[in-house]
């Protein structure tokens, strides 16, 4: 099937809520404060007394608004020049983020508690895995656009994923009739689930109405993408089993600890409009909740293994009390989740002297489960030789324990850097209807989970957050995307599950493990970077 989108985007023609252009439009620009937490004390607007430009201030919440769009992203400089603000340090210490996530008050969500007991022949093994605060780093930044209408209907276009939640988060925060709100989807860039489209649809609304009926469109700069959209949660997760003497688990404990992973609009009945909180009559927005487990979870998504195993015990701590602001991106918590437990089986293996992929198999029953993982082996030559400072490694799921089957081998060459050659990959999402999409959401899904794995990471200090470009942010270029291929296996006999984010949790494993089969140091904290990598190499020396 043909994307019907993809002419436009090829051809560059305007298509993106950034392109749309409505009669006598203005444009606006938000000064955001210098941290989370920050009071605006004072503004001097001298500096900008005479140019064609409106001041939009409402408590602590500033912007200006103009007909010329290069002019007023000139000014909102000036204007953010002239602006004092009262700062206070909120943040975590990003150096200690486990004790952050492990400190409480928590909301305990007990998964599974078997009964069992090990024999005194059983040999244990435990471990912990991390991961840090991610960002979404759309390619473009967020857009929205907002229009008062004479007839007091309020107009706004958006690039949300949910516009009737973002409608009713609106007309709450503002008093409004619901039925006088009219929130229409625009396309914009991909976001991979909640980042700053409603933040930007809700700043248009607050400076339209000083736009004396006209249309205002509020972009976002790179660097309020990077620091103001919620971050995918840090995490941290511990794992213990212990296995017999003939190489088989018999007991498997695992606690993980993260933040909510949703704020959208209505979550846990909080409006969670950045902008609401700095009004002159803020709101309050409260820390994310988790989805529901019938959906899937948030901090136990995919916490529950693959492998049949006996006596299980698996438990999430959800932190109430956030400091850092997260909600929902690509996998949730099933990220973390697989890569723990991926990472974990292959330890398990090498201590018991086993090869990953025949310790894995002797430890599943799922016949779905046994011919992604067999088929992505063929097709990887998993078992073949290697050069010296080449490694292989495998990661698998099935995404939410419902949805698509997802199985990776992932090929590093570690020399001065860690590079990603390869990435096999073998998926069953039931009954496909297109093969082309299902291709293009899991090598998309792969290419983003290995720039998570090994480049991404938010960084902050106690008051501000520091990674603000590309360059204190950085993500895969396109130079280091590896060769990737994909096998999909036909059930046409199988209900249709979706490709959806199959690929995430199953990739982060497989590229940790070949980093550990490459060089013999178990890197457990992501992402794995050349530093992470001398870390773990002088902390087992």
């Amino acid at each position: 099937m043909a994307r019907l989108d993809l002419p436009d985007k090829v051809a560059g023609r305007p298509r993106f809520i950034h392109d749309l252009r409505l009669p006598a439009q203005m444009f606006g620009r938000v000064v955001r404060p210098p941290s989370p937490g920050a009071r605006l004390v004072a503004l001097d607007t001298n500096a900008l007394a005479g140019q064609p430009v409106t001041v939009v201030r409402d408590g602590s919440f500033l912007g200006l608004i103009g007909a010329d769009e290069a002019c007023v992203g000139r000014l909102v400089e000036e204007l953010r020049a002239a602006s004092s603000w009262d700062e206070v340090d909120t943040l975590p210490d990003e150096n200690d983020l486990d004790s952050y996530l492990r400190r409480g008050p928590h909301e305990t969500i007990e998964v599974l508690a078997e009964p069992g007991e090990s024999t005194p022949t059983d040999r244990a093994l435990s471990a912990s895995y991390a991961r840090p605060f991610t960002a979404h780093a759309s390619i473009a930044p967020s857009c929205g656009v907002a229009w008062w209408k004479g007839d007091g209907e309020l107009a706004v276009w958006t690039h949300s994923q949910g516009i009737s939640p973002l409608r009713t988060a609106i007309a709450t925060v503002l008093d409004l009739d619901p039925s006088k709100v009219v929130v229409e989807h625009a396309e914009g860039a991909g976001c991979y689930g909640h980042n700053g489209a409603d933040d930007a649809a809700f700043d248009a609304v607050l400076l339209a109405r000083s736009a004396d009926g006209r249309p205002v469109q509020v972009m976002w700069s790179r660097e309020d993408e990077l620091t103001w959209s919620p971050f995918g949660s840090a995490m941290a997760a511990d794992v213990a089993a212990t296995v017999d003497t003939a190489g088989s688990i018999t007991s498997w404990t695992f606690d993980v600890w993260s933040q909510g992973h949703t704020s959208r609009p209505g979550a846990g009945g909080s409006s969670h409009l950045l902008a609401s909180q700095s009004l002159h009559s803020p709101v309050s927005i409260a820390s994310a909740v988790d989805p529901p487990p019938a959906r899937g979870g948030g901090t136990i998504r995919n916490a529950v293994p693959i492998y049949s195993l006996p006596s299980r015990r698996i438990v999430g701590h959800r932190k109430i009390d956030a400091q850092v602001r997260t909600s929902a991106l690509r996998s949730l918590g099933a990220y973390l989740n697989v890569f723990a437990i991926e990472s974990f089986m292959d330890e398990l293996a090498l201590m018991v002297g086993r090869d990953p992929l025949a310790f894995r198999l002797a430890h599943l029953t799922d016949r779905r489960a046994v011919s992604v993982l067999e088929s992505v082996a063929l097709d990887s030559g998993w078992g073949s030789p290697m050069s010296d400072g080449v490694g292989r490694g495998i990661g698998m799921a099935r995404y939410k324990d419902w949805g698509a089957y997802c199985a990776v081998i992932a090929e590093v060459e570690a020399e001065t850097e860690i590079t990603l050659r390869r990435l096999t990959i073998a998926v069953d999402v039931g009954q496909v209807v297109n093969p082309d999409g299902v291709r293009n959401q899991i090598e998309g899904g792969a290419t983003q989970a290995a720039s998570w794995t090994m480049r991404e990471r938010v960084r902050f200090d106690r008051r501000r957050v520091t990674s603000r470009d590309w360059e204190t942010y950085p993500i895969f270029r396109f130079s280091e995307v590896p060769d990737i291929s994909v096998a999909i296996i036909e059930r046409e006999d199988e209900q249709s599950v979706g490709a959806g984010e199959a690929a995430q949790g199953p990739t982060a494993g497989a590229i940790a493990n070949a980093v550990a089969d490459a060089i013999g140091v178990r890197v457990r904290g992501l992402p794995i970077t050349k530093e992470a990598v001398l870390a773990a190499i002088e902390s087992e020396s």
